[in-house]
């Protein structure tokens, strides 16, 4: 569904933008791992990125769940929030924005990421009581991002997201006949999208591999999310070209892509630049005063390079590059109290901790992991084996939940069930994240909790890993799912327009039908899914539905379709009133 243009910039705008940036970076997380060559190639600026902005809409979904948050789903269940007239000011959510980045950050571009966020935040939030901002307004937060997130850097080198953020504010600056926030919006996103096609003649390393600066490709996404909140209008796609081959982005009239050449590459498609360099990377956050930081900056600046330190008002980031991660450490300590702290060797994918810890227990061989809409379903999931992770209405797992169950499994290999469409990038970059710890992790696109209990059904542990993802897969696959669930206002539908109170059939994630009874609408969308065939009808039910919902529908199956099985759970507090699945 199209996104409803904000003329001005408010609260509800800071969410939209996030929650569309945090989709837009989860399309093209894995194609920015792909071209991540600096400052280190260690593959993973798309998710650390992605890691950032989900921190950032996390804070700032509970800003807005503390104040009885604004519009959001028309069904009930469905998993977003109902409506409520109460709403918190721009400058409360942008703060949040801000905050949440800055506690989330990762990696080099997701530390910058958050100071830039920071910045637009100490600008948008000057004003408590300003409801919103319009398009000077926005141009400039712009601007005092660009030049934050520079000054925070040690040695800003061009070539970089630093040079895409500084291009996107000043083409906003340059529009000044334009003061709606679209315009500024967009003016932004097309010099951000120009200078990230120019980053290759910009820093060598680029121009050997042939790709863009990752970091700059990935603002250019948050940007094109703000443009999308903006007009309601998502602005083109930009392609991102692989590791070893050349940038192809789509540019305003007049800008020429620079040529690049390819890059050496290892086995698993990593480009390799020239150089050594620091084998550590050191992240923390830090508890000191301005003083203090002004003195750990020195101090870093001579242990290793990459070094930004991002924050302000007593709490930062930190994030460096050193071959004497102990050092690092030991700085932040005499600055204040560091905490969160991250330390990842890059030869070996090697993550660790400050703290020592005891050798780990054997890891099982293979292990399923899965997001489950309810109590019910998690006690027949872990019945079967699986280790589960609970979404409850409204509240979805964040990646970093997900990596939490993927390491409390502990196993080598590790089959991943997200159960949820809208759980799919989130889920990705929480695998994405285990593989560096040395899980074999297999993503397994289930849309519905009834699809990952028909790839649990034919899951096997002895087979080999490969056979046993690829049964699962088709299993999934070839059940279809639906949901029956209660409209919580109007709103329009792919089956028209629906009132508060409205029992809707959903199948394969769209709205097929609009009734008024919960038995009626359920056997006519089971009547629509086996016109197609079927073998096994899955129902589960939530805790309101009365058993005869079930019943009914049984006897259905039984009277009109022949040789079909049909199996009864209950999934406690679910959302939806019944899933329903077809094999």
């Amino acid at each position: 569904m199209a996104q409803v243009p904000q003329t001005f910039f408010d609260a509800l705008a800071v969410r939209t933008w996030c929650g569309l940036a945090l989709t837009a970076l989860g399309r093209a997380r894995e194609e920015i791992d792909a071209i991540n060559v600096y400052p280190v190639a260690d593959g993973d600026t798309g998710t650390n990125l992605y890691l950032t902005v989900e921190s950032a809409a996390a804070a700032v979904e509970a800003v807005f769940a503390g104040h009885a948050a604004g519009p959001g789903t028309r069904v009930a269940g469905a998993g977003t929030r109902a409506g409520g007239a109460e709403r918190p000011s721009l400058a409360q959510a942008v703060r949040a924005m801000a905050h949440g980045a800055l506690i989330g950050a990762r990696g080099n571009s997701g530390t910058i990421l958050a100071q830039l966020l920071r910045g637009m935040a100490q600008v948008l939030a000057a004003d408590d009581t300003a409801p919103h901002t319009d398009g000077p307004g926005l141009r400039l937060a712009l601007r005092r991002a660009a030049d934050s997130a520079r000054q925070a850097v040690a040695h800003p080198v061009e070539g970089t997201v630093l040079t895409v953020a500084s291009a996107a504010a000043e083409a906003a600056e340059a529009a000044t006949g334009a003061d709606g926030c679209g315009a500024v919006a967009r003016a932004a996103y097309d010099g951000a999208r120009a200078a990230l096609a120019a980053t290759p003649a910009q820093l060598a390393v680029l121009e050997r591999a042939g790709v863009v600066d990752a970091g700059g490709r990935g603002l250019v996404a948050v940007l094109g999310a703000l443009v999308e909140t903006c007009t309601g209008e998502a602005p083109g796609e930009v392609a991102v070209p692989p590791a070893g081959g050349h940038a192809r982005v789509e540019e305003p009239a007049g800008v020429e892509e620079p040529a690049g050449t390819d890059g050496q590459t290892c086995p698993e498609g990593a480009v390799v630049p020239a150089g050594g360099g620091p084998a550590f990377e050191v992240i923390y956050l830090l508890e000191a005063d301005d003083t203090a930081v002004a003195r750990l900056r020195q101090r870093l600046d001579a242990l290793g390079d990459s070094l930004v330190v991002v924050g302000g008002d007593g709490l930062w980031n930190v994030h460096v590059h050193v071959d004497d991660a102990g050092a690092a450490v030991e700085a932040g300590v005499e600055a204040g109290r560091p905490h969160r702290i991250r330390i990842t060797h890059f030869g070996a994918d090697d993550v660790h901790t400050a703290r020592g810890e005891r050798p780990p227990a054997e890891r099982a061989q293979r292990a399923v992991v899965a997001v489950v809409p309810g109590e019910g379903l998690a006690g027949l999931y872990a019945e079967a084996g699986a280790t589960t992770v609970l979404a409850r209405p409204g509240e979805p797992p964040a990646s970093g939940e997900l990596l939490h169950a993927v390491r409390r499994a502990h196993a080598r290999e590790v089959v991943l069930l997200p159960n949820d469409a809208e759980l799919r990038h989130t889920a990705a970059a929480a695998a994405e994240q285990a593989r560096a710890d040395g899980i074999r992790v297999a993503l397994i696109p289930t849309r519905s909790a009834v699809q990952g209990i028909a790839a649990l059904a034919v899951h096997e542990p002895e087979r080999r890993f490969d056979e046993d993802v690829v049964a699962m897969t088709s299993a999934a696959g070839a059940t279809r799912y639906a949901e029956v669930a209660v409209a919580a206002e109007r709103s329009w539908t792919t089956a028209g327009i629906c009132q508060a109170g409205d029992v809707l059939g959903l199948i394969d994630g769209d709205v097929a039908l609009i009734g008024s009874d919960v038995t009626a609408t359920a056997r006519t969308v089971l009547d629509r899914m086996l016109a197609a065939g079927g073998e096994l009808v899955t129902i589960v039910l939530a805790d309101e539905v009365p058993e005869t919902v079930a019943e009914h529908l049984e006897s259905r199956v039984r009277e009109a379709y022949l040789a079909v099985d049909t199996v009864v759970y209950r999934g406690g507090r679910q959302g939806a009133l019944l899933l329903i699945g077809v094999e």
